[in-house]
């Protein structure tokens, strides 16, 4: 269990004692079912323990967005997210999940574990990386077109991977709704980026040629 970055430094037997505590719930879900939903008015702590999922923001008009594709370990919950739109989490795999309530990590039991300071340096640095992850994605949507959205998240990825050859996390249907925008356009923005002579592009995997 120590392998999830929220649990790093805590031994395997305090980590299970620390769940016992903490109330959790450890629950399996089929591909595209909803994990949580209306995430926004939860108290919620939820880990990836396998699998995967996206977080999916529903705004007042109904569109769709993905804010974040969340992997085994991710952590999701109100807490880490900026958004007062409606925002569920959605399996994209069969995947499994350990859920707990906020409160018990900002409140110390009686027995005052000693680990309990080392769960929340982590879920510090865990909020450090969202801040990223956020801010990267606003780079990407401020840009205008679904071309410099594209080389925006491109650039993302080559500096994540130190490298100009990578692989997407997303799909394209996700990526379209990840950058706000219709699938065919970004599928034809690909297309000319491709024969333009700025990407290649098999599948998902991408290579950058500037």
């Amino acid at each position: 269990m120590n392998e999830i970055s929220i649990f790093y430094g805590i031994e395997n037997n305090d980590v299970k004692k620390m769940l016992n505590c903490f109330q959790s719930k450890r629950i399996s879900y089929k591909k595209d079912t909803t994990i949580i939903s209306n995430l926004a008015n939860t108290n919620v702590v939820g880990i990836i323990l396998n699998g995967s999922a996206n977080l999916i923001r529903n705004d007042y008009n109904g569109n769709r967005t993905i804010i974040e594709k969340l992997d085994e370990g991710s952590i999701f919950g109100e807490v880490f997210s900026s958004y007062s739109d409606e925002l569920s989490v959605i399996a994209t795999s069969d995947c499994e999940v350990i859920t707990f309530d906020y409160d018990h990590v900002i409140k110390r039991c009686k027995k005052s574990c000693p680990y309990h300071n080392t769960l929340i340096d982590n879920m510090l640095q865990l909020l450090a990386k969202k801040i990223v992850i956020m801010n990267n994605r606003i780079d990407v949507l401020t840009k205008k077109t679904i071309r410099e959205k594209l080389l925006e998240y491109f650039s993302i990825l080559e500096k994540e991977n130190l490298a100009k050859k990578f692989e997407l996390d997303l799909n394209y249907t996700e990526l379209a709704d990840y950058f706000g925008v219709d699938r065919s356009a970004l599928m034809r923005e690909i297309k000319n980026l491709k024969e333009e002579g700025f990407i290649e592009a098999k599948g998902k995997n991408i290579t950058l040629l500037f």
